[in-house]
């Protein structure tokens, strides 16, 4: 029997559709299919699960009764391998083929282990995107004692994999091939303190290297040599340079690809009443008008909503993602926002930097509007600036105390401020 929505991917994005199709549509069926075997749950939580922070009673982002509530039918464990989008049918790898109607694509994203590298394919290397991920790592720490482990990769992903294993009292040594620590969200001052953050934890850092090759003895990790040819003793390889675009399952479709899944404003693929959301979906950035993958699960969450709300009928419009980050660096808090390494030579950058309290903020500004933000350590009213970006207000009238102590929302103009009280809150 065909539902009339069916989804595939149980996380972030395919959360908030079944939000939002269900506050239009009471009635009609929903499927889920996923290739993970849980109940959804919050990715961002894996590497403190993996530290031993969070337990299993924490890991939902829904309750526990979310799909029988929404009465949704779940087929979890199940991996679709194909869509054709003329037939109107999807194919699992157990060979079911199963008819769909309306159709949100929201498989995520692969985690990328470079071709290259040889003794990849020893046991003790892993990537780190999911709790199975986290779960697999887990056992084999236990199993084998692990000691030293190399986090090949210094971005999000890497640096919170990194806390996870430092936390077990794991000697880690992070490798990057950029020249600093987080280079894709922080400029150069802000990268300089997360790494003394990592450092004063005891992990070592080494920038604008990488892992050439993987030593393994009885099928195991036992080393690796980085591509200067440094040789390190280490049991545990764990791959963090990024994720593509989950978009295997289209790639023989007239569903355009581009980086990821292309979609218009309303979240639609190429194809009529087939949508994408989440990691996999090349959608309008808000501040560059480009269409970009931008994954980060508060966009995920809303650009699944606004997909939802299309299946069922009621016109919505992504405004647009702004890419963010927060993430608490070995205790450091930080939180960077929109463009923060700007090129154009009409940019405007406003900083501060206090090195004795370990604070640094930065505001980038173009034509009086800030698209871009960094806050270290003093992370209290980065919530106002990532407002005045998101709304593109123009700043010209009170840029000189932007960074004041005593900025905040009284700072800003009485109609904003209305505006700020009276509007709707981040959907998560």
């Amino acid at each position: 029997m065909k539902n009339k929505y069916t989804i595939i991917g149980n996380s972030a994005a395919a959360v908030g559709a079944v939000e939002s199709i269900r506050q239009v549509d009471g009635e009609s069926g929903i499927t889920v299919i996923a290739w993970e075997p849980h109940h959804t749950y919050s990715r961002p939580l894996i590497s403190y699960w993996l530290g031993g922070e969070v337990d299993d009673e924490r890991m939902p982002y829904r309750s526990a009764d979310f799909y029988e509530k929404n009465d949704v039918e779940t087929m979890l464990g199940v991996k679709v391998t194909s869509v054709d989008p003329e037939s109107r049918i999807l194919t699992t790898d157990d060979g079911r083929e199963i008819p769909f109607d309306k159709l949100l694509i929201a498989t995520g994203g692969t985690p990328i282990v470079p071709p290259d590298v040889g003794g990849a394919n020893a046991e003790g290397v892993f990537t780190f995107t999911t709790w199975e991920d986290a779960r697999t790592i887990d056992a084999y720490i236990e199993q084998y004692g692990v000691q030293n482990a190399l986090v090949v990769g210094a971005g999000l992903i890497g640096l919170k994999s990194t806390e996870a294993l430092a936390t077990r009292d794991i000697s880690v040594t992070v490798v990057e091939l950029a020249d600093r620590v987080l280079s894709a969200t922080f400029d150069k001052t802000a990268s300089r303190l997360a790494q003394e953050a990592m450092e004063k934890a005891g992990v070592h850092a080494i920038c604008e290297n990488t892992v050439s090759s993987i030593q393994q003895e009885d099928g195991r990790v036992r080393g690796a040599t980085l591509r200067d040819g440094t040789e390190l003793d280490v049991d545990l390889v764990l791959f963090a340079i990024g994720v593509r675009p989950n978009t295997a399952l289209v790639r023989d479709s007239n569903i355009q690809v581009d980086r990821g899944i292309l979609v218009d404003d309303q979240m639609e693929t190429s194809v009529a009443g087939i949508y994408a959301a989440g990691d996999v979906a090349q959608a309008r950035q808000l501040l560059s008008e480009e269409r970009r993958t931008l994954p980060i699960l508060p966009t995920a969450y809303r650009q699944g909503s606004v997909a939802g709300s299309n299946m069922a009928g009621e016109i919505r419009t992504y405004e647009g993602g702004v890419p963010m980050n927060s993430v608490d660096v070995f205790g450091l808090p930080t939180i960077s926002v929109g463009m923060t390494n700007p090129d154009r030579e009409d940019a405007e950058c406003i900083t501060r930097h206090d090195e004795d309290e370990g604070t640094y903020k930065k505001l980038v500004l173009q034509n009086d509007r800030i698209v871009g933000a960094i806050f270290i350590g003093d992370i209290e009213r980065a919530g106002i600036f990532t407002g005045l970006i998101k709304e593109k207000v123009d700043v010209a009238d009170f840029k000189d105390v932007l960074l004041s102590d005593d900025f905040g929302l009284l700072s800003l103009p009485a109609d904003y401020r209305k505006h700020v009280v009276s509007g709707l809150g981040m959907e998560v």
